[in-house]
């Protein structure tokens, strides 16, 4: 492993341990876990390692494979705002922890992602698979639903990203030929095991070959306007609301906003829209997937990616094109851009079947679109996988 070869070249040792936290995809619940909807997911077997060894004078110093500059500080003098880098989701994650265990170790460790950036909720991994190895050289031991919230809050506290739980219970809940279907309200979750009569299936992973733009940003501003739309129809409805972060679409009824959506500005209701149609979403495929019917999952799946673009107003010209290209393409089942819709990948479930056919169609079209982007865009075939184990 790169990561461990690296460390010993710089610290001239082998790593104590290496710590591992899986990527995840939501085939289908996008832009929902934030509102409180639920949602489908897999961990895959690709994600983040971290080699390291402890470092008893309390200091933390990381390098990454993906990033040049290396990080540095101390378990308990965390800088109190974040430092505009790549180490701020893991500052964020040690002040966290910090405030319910004592740490008095740190490490030195050297971080390795196996697939480009964007759309896999590596910044999630990279959290929870620090915590791990953080956790372990504390001798502290969290319960999963304690490690989700730790990482939950290092994004939304620290880096100031508004996300929901998806992707940390994901990455520790999953389990390999399982589908995980989570309510996110009250983190009451299902493992759905693969229907023995189900059609074969992996995942594929399309890299558009963007790994970082300005519209990342927007994602906030999507969540405002879901928060702006429940608020409003809160006080169209005269339901009761308080502050507005601490408001939700779930709190709202279905039958409230279809009888005041057409009240709402054309946008919020669009978010919306893609919301409660989500809901239906997940639930249905949900069913499907415990009826083995992978073809209708896939549907879904689809449908997912479409009202993503058309309602939830996400996607960049690369990974719509990539979803138009994948709609079109035999043996995918469904599929539907990965993790925000700005930057990234999509996902697919294929049959393996029309594995190498897939990767050259897609491969061929896209790159005819973006011929830019010959060597930046890759296709990676995965499998499900266990979530973290701390």
């Amino acid at each position: 492993m790169l990561c461990a070869e690296i460390f010993e070249k710089i610290y001239n040792r082998e790593p104590d341990e290496i710590a591992f936290c899986p990527y995840r995809i939501c085939p289908i619940g996008a832009h929902s876990d934030h509102q409180y909807g639920k949602i489908t997911g897999l961990a895959i077997d690709k994600g983040i390692h971290i080699a390291y060894k402890p470092k008893e004078n309390g200091v933390i110093e990381l390098a990454s494979l993906q990033f040049d500059k290396r990080a540095q500080w101390h378990v308990n003098s965390v800088p109190e705002t974040k430092q505009n880098d790549w180490a701020d989701y893991l500052r964020g994650a040690t002040l966290e922890l910090g405030l319910k265990y004592p740490l008095k170790r740190g490490l030195c460790g050297v971080i390795e992602g196996s697939l480009p950036i964007g759309g896999l909720s590596s910044s999630a991994a990279v959290i929870i698979s620090f915590l791990s190895a953080l956790c372990r050289v504390n001798n502290i031991k969290p319960s999963e639903s304690e490690i989700i919230m730790t990482a939950l809050r290092a994004e939304n506290k620290y880096v100031g990203v508004s996300c929901g739980k998806l992707d940390q219970s994901c990455e520790v809940y999953s389990k390999k030929d399982h589908l995980l279907y989570l309510d996110t309200k009250d983190d009451t979750f299902e493992l759905i095991p693969t229907n023995p009569a189900m059609k074969p299936y992996k995942i594929a992973i399309f890299f558009s070959g963007i790994e970082r733009t300005l519209a990342g940003s927007k994602f906030n501003m999507r969540v405002d306007e879901c928060r702006s739309a429940a608020y409003a129809l809160k006080a169209f409805a005269g339901m009761e609301y308080g502050k507005f972060p601490d408001t939700y679409l779930r709190d709202v009824p279905r039958e409230i906003y279809e009888q005041y959506k057409n009240k709402l500005p054309e946008n919020w209701c669009k978010r919306a829209e893609h919301w409660y149609t989500e809901f239906d979403r997940v639930q249905q495929g949900a069913e499907a997937w415990r009826l083995g019917d992978i073809e209708e999952f896939g549907r879904l799946s689809f449908e997912s990616g479409n009202s993503s673009i058309y309602n939830y107003e996400t996607g960049s010209p690369e990974l719509k094109t990539l979803y138009e290209i994948m709609t079109r393409t035999d043996g995918i089942y469904g599929g539907r851009f990965s993790g925000a819709g700005f930057k990234g990948c999509c996902m697919a479930l294929i049959d393996p079947a029309f594995e190498e056919s897939i990767v050259e169609k897609v491969t061929e079209e896209y790159l005819a679109a973006f011929p830019d982007l010959k060597g930046k865009y890759s296709t990676h075939i995965c499998e499900s996988a266990d979530g973290v184990k701390i």
